[in-house]
């Protein structure tokens, strides 16, 4: 009787444990690597959690995170899918992108050659920085959520302010949480992620740049963080001209797109005094913005927002989603069309062959509003 107990208990004390231990959500759900016809969902879960006791100072958890993901395949272009993720059930949305637009081929005879099909509108929203001063992290977000869930977001780096600690990363994705699990999320690498293994694992990205196209633009996303891209200086130097020829050639294959934007995380100028000189990798490549008719180039890493336009081609700095705000003390003069030292995100939609952006201020006043048309 006794033995029978003492295993029933034994039983129960296994079962509580797993259940007290179950892993929860942390990260997600959101969509990343979206196209017309395919979407892969991840979310991150904590399995474990370790205690550091150091000889000083307080007791430091690091969560053990592990990623869940799923490809879905077969989509319908243009189309909102909702989903549920995790044993938690929780509940998310994206939407595809718009199928890439063709133009129908001329008739022969007196038959009118068929219009071209109109592209789909889409809308966007762009900003960086987010790594630090959480609260005000939080507060961006709910700006941005007020103004409005664009079909897709673009982070122009340093998510958290060091990518290889992973008790940064469940605060990341709980403040960022209405905004991902409703949107499809594209990054870029900061200085700050350290190109760490955490960043390419939870947003299923492949290699440290990569392009993708949206209804009639194409989006072009380098890593700028030349310092973190290899241990030697030599392998550092080999990936950056392997990155560069890749940049032109992405550049090169999308010249009939009517909109091109390059993101990255360090822009090739700035209007704050120590950064003037401070990645002189990027600058070598605005011959090549101009040359292949970059429409945008879209950083962060300057904490404020900045916009400039050089030969067509506009450069915009959106590094105010919560880190430190740097002073705009000495924009490039001949080139400068708005600079503030605040936090801030920008919308972009686009509408056939005009894009309207927006760079809205975290109290959603609008800081600077302009147009971009078609090349």
């Amino acid at each position: 009787m006794w033995l029978m107990i003492s295993r029933i208990l034994a039983t129960w004390s296994a079962a509580a444990a797993l259940l007290c231990g179950a892993p929860k959500v942390v990260g997600g759900p959101v969509a990343v690597d979206v196209t017309a016809r395919t979407a892969t969902i991840v979310w991150v879960v904590q399995t474990d959690e370790l205690t550091l006791h150091p000889p000083t100072g307080e007791a430091k958890k690091s969560p053990s995170l592990h990623v869940e993901k799923t490809t879905l395949t077969g989509l319908q272009p243009n189309t909102r899918y909702e989903y549920e993720a995790g044993g938690e059930g929780i509940k998310g949305s994206f939407k595809t992108a718009p199928a890439t637009r063709t133009v129908p081929a001329a008739t022969n005879g007196d038959t009118p050659t068929p219009a071209p099909v109109a592209p789909t509108p889409f809308q966007f929203v762009v900003f960086g920085d987010t790594r630090t001063r959480h609260d005000v992290h939080r507060r961006v977000m709910e700006a941005l959520v007020k103004h409005g869930i664009p079909d897709f977001v673009v982070h122009t780096g340093d998510l958290v302010s060091d990518g290889n600690d992973s008790s940064l990363w469940p605060v990341f994705f709980d403040i960022e949480r209405e905004l991902l699990r409703q949107t499809a999320f594209f990054p870029s690498l900061g200085n700050h992620e350290r190109n760490s293994k955490d960043y390419y694992d939870f947003f299923r990205v492949d290699t440290p740049y990569y392009s993708f196209n949206w209804g009639n633009a194409h989006f072009t996303v380098i890593n700028s963080d030349f310092g973190s891209a290899a241990s030697s200086e030599i392998a550092r130097e080999t990936f950056w001209t392997e990155q560069t020829r890749w940049l032109e050639d992405d550049l090169k294959a999308s010249q009939k797109a009517d909109f091109r934007f390059v993101v990255a995380h360090h822009p090739p100028m700035s209007a704050v005094t120590k950064r003037q000189e401070f990645n002189p990798h990027m600058v070598p490549l605005i011959p090549m913005f101009e040359k292949y008719n970059v429409t945008a180039g879209l950083f962060g890493h300057d904490h404020n927002y900045q916009h400039y336009l050089r030969d067509g081609v506009h450069y915009l700095i959106t590094g105010g989603g919560g880190a430190p705000l740097y002073d705009v003390d000495k924009p490039v003069e001949q080139y400068v069309i708005k600079v503030a030292s605040t936090e801030n995100f920008v919308t972009i939609g686009v509408t056939g062959k005009t894009a309207k952006v927006q760079a809205i201020a975290i109290d959603g006043k609008i800081l600077d509003e302009f147009e971009l048309k078609a090349q």
